[in-house]
């Protein structure tokens, strides 16, 4: 048995991390120099960046197992706090350390800035939601569910719509009610640790992907960067890749890249067209995150802050830079980029209080960071119709949204379907 995986982002190094750790001989081929796909490290200005910023959370579970696995301690590498939300002078919500769900109830009763009554009726949302298993009979929208629920709009605005779009990266009337439902279900709704925040103290690179490869590579596996795998066939042999070089043929396929990207890896397999056809049909939605750095330290009131304008989120990174955040498709997109770091440097200074113009920015817009999480949409499984060729991604079949962790459950479901 020996297994090629195509992509070394979060699913593809999951994948082979897993089949590694059984002692099943792999392969990862990966076109970038750098390791972690969608979630990498970058640099700018002679400092490493991330080409986005992503919110972990204490619920991934999978993730933390396999960072353990790997020798990637979560408790080195993740600064762990408790749940909080805070757009400063508007709203303010923090999770204490009590048992679960008082832990949750207590956050929602005594959060800042909310009318009582609202924060009533989302402690009252969150039971119903429990009692109901949290399913719904037909999925709908997220903006319908707030509504068929009461909810008060300032609590639409700064508690449940952001975790919608920050998790779902869809905009919030069209965005699935029953993906966002799983989310709170198996974060605020789950043991108290689910809830809490996780931000990384080093880059994505560097948080699983690497620490990981050196794993494959102490077990013999080997991990080719700047290797383009252009299409992949199959002959009564196994599996054939071209641009790998060995001319090796391998007894399992298991392809880790971008949605939009397997259609022409695939093009030599005809009996996978069912499988192309339902990724054909997603949609995209975009990420927007820019770094800018400052000649002077920056005080934000957390760790993370809500802002709602141009950028959603602002994240404090190394001392003088700070990272904005805007998820989905908005406004910010029709900005130049010069109006844009402008608008999003009044943001940081309405927060920070005053600074001097930035240094420099980076602007970085992944155009299809996710597919649109709509109600009802229909994802591909991680099996396909030809047998022993699987696909690994955020995109395939899931309770959960397209997230680092739905990436690495999908690449541990292809490997543990390698028997």
């Amino acid at each position: 048995m020996h297994v090629a995986v195509v992509g070394a982002g979060y699913a593809g190094m999951a994948a082979a991390t897993e089949l590694a750790a059984r002692g099943v001989r792999v392969s990862v081929f990966e076109t970038s120099r750098t390791l972690g796909g969608r979630a990498r490290r970058i640099e700018s200005h002679g400092h490493p960046l991330d080409n986005g910023q992503h919110i972990l959370v204490g619920a991934y579970a999978e993730l933390l197992r396999l960072m353990r696995v790997v020798g990637a301690a979560p408790e080195a590498l993740l600064e762990r706090l408790p749940l909080a939300l805070n757009y400063p002078g508007r709203m303010a919500l923090r999770a204490p350390r009590l048992p679960a769900p008082l832990h949750l109830a207590a956050a929602l009763l005594t959060a800042r800035g909310l009318p009582f009554a609202a924060r009533l009726a989302a402690v009252h949302f969150m039971r119903q939601m429990q009692l109901d298993g949290f399913r719904l009979g037909q999925d709908m929208s997220f903006s319908d569910l707030m509504a068929r629920h009461g909810q008060d709009e300032a609590a639409v605005r700064y508690l449940w719509q952001p975790l919608c779009v920050s998790a779902l990266n869809t905009p919030p009337q069209e965005a699935s009610a029953q993906i966002f439902l799983n989310v709170l279900r198996d974060s605020l709704a789950a043991r108290r640790e689910a809830s809490d925040l996780l931000i990384a103290r080093t880059d994505f690179s560097a948080l699983f992907p690497e620490p990981a490869e050196r794993f494959i590579l102490a077990r013999g596996g080997e991990l080719l960067r700047g290797c383009t795998i252009r299409s992949i066939s199959r002959d009564p042999y196994g599996f054939r890749l071209e641009g790998d070089l060995s001319g090796r043929n391998y007894s399992h396929a298991i392809v880790a890249v971008a949605p939009y990207h397997l259609a022409a890896l695939a093009k030599g397999l005809p009996r996978i067209g069912p499988t192309l056809d339902t990724v054909a049909r997603l949609d995209y939605e975009p990420i927007m995150t820019a770094h800018l750095a400052y000649p002077q330290p920056v005080v934000l009131p957390g760790p993370m802050v809500g802002v709602g304008g141009m950028a959603h989120f602002l994240f404090p990174r190394g001392g003088n830079i700070v990272a904005a955040v805007a998820s989905a498709r908005g406004p910010h997109l029709d900005l130049p980029r010069d109006v844009l770091v402008a608008r999003i440097h009044e943001e940081i200074v309405g927060v920070a209080g005053p600074l001097p113009s930035p240094e420099w920015s980076q602007v970085i817009v992944e155009k299809r960071a996710t597919f649109a999480c709509r109600p009802s949409v229909e994802r591909p499984s991680c099996e396909t119709p030809l047998a022993n060729f699987l696909i690994a991604g955020d995109y395939t079949a899931s309770d959960y949204p397209a997230t680092l962790e739905a990436a690495v459950r999908s690449g541990v479901a292809c490997a543990r379907l390698i028997k």
